[in-house]
């Protein structure tokens, strides 16, 4: 089953009066999506986890004055740790106990039992938290009547992940939910996108990937031979690979779905 649909869509480049046109015909039958930062807005929803967590476990009396601070050294002592479990260096344990651990030396508090119930309570309440990014319901739905099989490629745990679907309302969308942990391996690695191919029956000339990491989710699909969509949230301009290429597309809100497939 295939959409031939001809449309012409506008991307804006690096500068602000710049576009490049896009003209193609659409013939995708499978969608896969990235979850995180793409759909699931994991920012959000882990800043008002930790707030959570900075209240009732009463971090500002044991040093953490500033939260915004907490939070965003959070944020960036996790994104290095997931770069090293998607390379291998480091197991899933270690990630998730580590980045409270990190966050914590930042403000010279040392305590493993802190760490570890941090850690404990974090996983517990985050997949419950419900904000996604502007328009992704609509979006979804839209793609769904337009006859779209919809899947997702995460590089999550299994039952954190589910829990997201579940509880922000998503499962419906998804034929299929391809984890890192299921697989047994990680986007951008080869093995993750073959095992979904496997999965869900879909041809990889006929799929389209859909992602906000240029190096993770797109890099990934690209090596296979599937189509590219940049989910661009964080700014209003294309970004290209580490060799000078683009995506297949670019898009900066999920509202754009809708005009272009």
């Amino acid at each position: 089953m295939t959409y031939p649909i001809v449309y012409t869509y506008f991307a804006k480049l690096l500068h602000p009066l710049q576009f490049i046109v896009l003209n193609t015909t659409t013939h995708y039958q499978h969608l896969f999506f990235d979850l995180d930062h793409t759909l699931w807005d994991f920012e959000a929803n882990s800043k008002a986890t930790l707030l959570h967590l900075y209240q009732e476990l009463e971090l500002e009396k044991r040093g953490v004055a500033d939260f915004n601070r907490f939070h965003q050294n959070y944020l960036v002592h996790n994104e290095k740790l997931w770069e090293r479990y998607r390379n291998g260096y480091i197991k899933q344990e270690e990630l998730r106990v580590k980045r409270m651990r990190l966050t914590l030396l930042d403000f010279k508090i040392v305590d493993e039992v802190l760490e570890q119930a941090m850690s404990v309570q974090f996983l517990e309440m985050l997949p419950t938290r419900t904000i996604l990014f502007p328009d992704t319901l609509e979006s979804l739905n839209y793609l769904r009547d337009k006859g779209y099989k919809m899947h997702l490629i995460t590089n999550g745990f299994e039952k954190t992940q589910h829990s997201k679907l579940e509880y922000s309302g998503l499962t419906p969308y998804f034929v299929e939910v391809i984890t890192s942990e299921a697989s047994g391996s990680l986007k951008p690695k080869p093995e993750i996108f073959e095992y979904a191919f496997q999965k869900t029956g879909a041809d990889r000339n006929s799929s389209l990937m859909i992602g906000d990491t240029i190096e993770v989710d797109l890099l990934g699909a690209k090596n296979v031979g599937m189509d590219q969509l940049h989910v661009n949230h964080l700014s209003q301009q294309r970004e290209a690979f580490t060799d000078g290429t683009f995506p297949t597309y670019t898009i900066f809100t999920l509202g754009e779905l809708t005009g272009l497939l």
